[in-house]
């Protein structure tokens, strides 16, 4: 199956700077394909590089089967970018913000006016069409950065953390739409610092650190591969207990006062361990995607 984009050691310098440093991978139709890293990763440089924002350095990226560097303009009309920023026009309302938008891709007046409309019902705006931009939440403003990304019926959704700032019930509702999306046959590149997002939305990622590809897999595999179904925490713990997890030859990270156990079958452990420090210090939870990124890339701040 051909694929709708094949990244291919890209590279991206910013002088003796190596923001994205020979990363490869393919994203298939239909698929939503996460890139996940701390700040400073070399996502928003991989993800500017894939809409034709910023030059390749070096390295091949190939959308549609068809080559970046010759053939942008072959491209660019199927694809739709959700940007970090509500660059939205705050002197028009919610409708003409997406009719002016569409005057970019050359749709008749009559097709601009159908697709406003379609998207404004989708993204639960259509009560809000007349509302000028500084009225709207938070959660209105991006659902409308949303609709207007879709306003040329792209092939390809180019999403740079759509949710950042959103209240849950925002958030669910956006993860809905993209769902809802996906499941229509729409491919969908993102990027989030939510774990939880990435875990629902995702079937396939990448994790990156400091321009490179750490790991490639589906969400579930990396959990159970690098963590485990469980983790025990225990905090604070008592330092002659790593002894003990050492001569069991289980794997466990510490972080301040706080120990984690995970990749951990021995199926008494909690319950040994509970005895001896009690329920409030010790407890037993499913292992996450956030186990996973914060496993690989480490817990310290990345300013």
């Amino acid at each position: 199956m051909p694929s709708v984009i094949a990244v291919k050691n890209l590279k991206k310098a910013f002088g003796a700077f190596k923001a994205v440093d020979g990363i490869s991978f393919t994203v298939q139709k239909a698929e939503c394909f996460g890139l996940l890293g701390p700040n400073g990763a070399g996502k928003t440089s991989t993800i500017r590089m894939l809409y034709g924002y910023s030059p390749i350095s070096d390295g091949e990226l190939y959308l549609f089967d068809q080559r970046i560097r010759s053939e942008w303009r072959a491209v660019k009309n199927r694809i739709g970018i959700c940007q970090q920023e509500d660059n939205l026009d705050p002197d028009l309302s919610v409708r003409d913000n997406l009719l002016t938008y569409a005057r970019y891709f050359n749709l008749t007046a009559a097709d601009a006016r159908a697709t406003t409309d379609r998207l404004l019902d989708f993204f639960a705006l259509d009560n809000r069409a007349k509302t000028t931009i500084r009225e709207l939440s938070g959660g209105m403003k991006r659902r409308l950065v949303l609709a207007r990304s879709l306003i040329n019926n792209p092939d390809l959704l180019i999403l740079d953390e759509p949710t950042t700032g959103l209240d849950p019930q925002s958030r669910h509702q956006v993860w809905e739409r993209l769902e809802e999306l996906k499941n229509g046959g729409l491919t969908i590149l993102l990027t989030t610092h939510y774990m939880e997002e990435a875990a629902r939305l995702c079937d396939r990622l990448v994790i990156m650190n400091q321009g490179r590809i750490l790991v490639e897999g589906q969400p579930q595999e990396l959990i159970r591969q690098y963590v485990g179904r469980e983790i025990i925490e225990i905090a604070p713990f008592d330092p002659e207990l790593l002894t003990c997890l050492q001569n069991r030859g289980l794997y466990f990270e510490t972080f301040g006062q706080r120990l984690v156990i995970h990749n951990q079958a021995d199926v008494g452990l909690f319950a040994a361990l509970s005895e001896v420090f009690g329920g409030r210090r010790c407890t037993l939870r499913p292992a996450t995607l956030e186990d996973v990124f914060l496993h690989l890339t480490g817990r310290e701040l990345r300013e």
